[in-house]
């Protein structure tokens, strides 16, 4: 079985920490000291930027330094913190109903140094309309915001150590009103032995696979949580959840004695006793409660009974191929397949279904529900075809128990 673990310097304590030596040693021995604080540069912007025509602005900072005499390899998490007040009292946290008294966000990304960073100032006016509730009438036309950074320490179970701030600078911007969306569901993707082409690897659809969102079942509008499911083959080799691709596994699922551990870079890969057909079930909303290497029930497998048959070929049909077959790719070629991926160009205008390859006895359409990556359908048996009202090339996956089919822009 393969383990995924997340390399971190385990600190013992916040504050300062330092590697001594008996008498009859040299001076040597490295010494980890704990920064006080660090340097935020000026944003290198002339003005008020207008946070709706400027896609980013860059931020740069320095090191903290030292946090050691002989270079050990410590590496801080950095998250950029933004204030309309300059206060930095409270975290606004979108989880939350109440969020009285919060006057700043956390920037969605986090970073792991402060050279080439670029706030993307869409997300960010986003998250200032949250914090502030300001109505077409009550936009401020111009707003200078506080920015400050926060540098962090964390374990292999992700608690945070060590943590200090930079010094406060200003930028100053055009804010803008604009209607807020309700959240994207929030998705985990499946990752491991048992999955896809079960190389660990990072290729979506290829080597990982995101769970599904449940026709019916709701979603929080501020978070985006609720519950989601994966139905497939599982061969009892292994596999872990990632709650996304690119934040180094900071967020994961894993299995300790038995029990489902969030978020412990030790844990080890989920197995199941027997190869089979399963359902995994998890509750992204129930998840959020438990802290970092907590037990957790909101994770859930069992046996599936309902009906699986298994296909020799799947593939896409529409105007753009005469309602022909173009075949998709099986993710899973080593052992039995349920999901089944492809990329194609689309104009505007095609239409599309999926369907057994050579046959239109298993076909799947429906109607699109767009998320800010693209589109998903509750594939319906025989339903209407899918209508695209503006060309692109998508990466489509399907599974072929659930009839879920997930179109990811690219």
């Amino acid at each position: 079985m393969k383990t995924i673990f997340k390399s971190t310097i385990l600190l013992a304590a916040a504050g300062l920490f330092v590697l001594t030596s008996c008498d009859d040693d040299n001076d040597s021995n490295p010494t980890l000291t704990q920064p006080t604080t660090f340097v935020l540069n000026e944003p290198a912007i002339t003005g008020f930027v207008d946070m709706e025509k400027t896609p980013t602005v860059a931020l740069t900072w320095s090191q903290p330094t030292p946090y050691n005499d002989f270079n050990a390899p410590v590496v801080p998490t950095y998250t950029v913190q933004v204030s309309p007040t300059g206060q930095f009292n409270q975290a606004f946290d979108e989880s939350l109903e109440d969020n009285t008294g919060a006057d700043f966000v956390n920037v969605n990304e986090t970073y792991s140094s402060g050279k080439d960073v670029n706030i993307n100032l869409q997300n960010l006016n986003r998250q200032l309309l949250q914090l502030c509730g300001w109505t077409p009438t009550t936009t401020p036309e111009r707003l200078p915001l506080a920015v400050r950074v926060k540098s962090t320490i964390r374990d292999a179970s992700f608690r945070e150590y060590s943590t200090i701030y930079s010094n406060v600078v200003t930028l100053n911007t055009v804010p803008y009103y604009v209607e807020l969306k309700p959240a994207d569901p929030e998705i985990w993707w499946l990752i491991g032995a048992d999955i896809a082409d079960g190389s660990w690897g990072g290729d979506k659809a290829k080597c990982v696979i995101p769970m599904q969102t449940i026709d019916g079942a709701e979603y929080d509008t501020k978070t985006g949580q609720g519950e989601i499911q994966w139905i497939g083959y599982l061969g009892g080799n292994g596999f872990k959840l990632r709650g996304s691709l690119d934040d180094g596994w900071e967020n994961q699922i894993g299995q300790n004695d038995g029990g489902f551990v969030k978020n412990d870079g030790g844990s080890g890969n989920i197995t199941v006793s027997e190869p089979g057909i399963y359902k995994v079930t998890l509750n992204t909303a129930e998840l959020a409660k438990a802290a970092a290497g907590d037990n957790t029930t909101a994770l859930k497998i069992e046996k599936y009974d309902g009906s699986a048959p298994v296909f020799s070929g799947m593939a896409i049909s529409g105007s753009f191929n005469e309602w022909g077959d173009t075949d998709m790719t099986p993710c899973s070629t080593g052992w039995e397949n349920h999901d089944w991926y492809i990329t194609y160009s689309f104009a505007a205008g095609d239409e599309v279904k999926i369907k057994q390859a050579g046959s239109w006895d298993f076909n799947k359409g429906g109607s699109f529900i767009n998320y800010g990556e693209g589109m998903y359908v509750y594939g319906v048996g025989g339903g209407a075809n899918l209508v695209f009202e503006e060309g692109g090339t998508y990466l489509i996956i399907f599974n072929d128990i659930t009839g879920y089919i997930r179109f990811i822009k690219q």
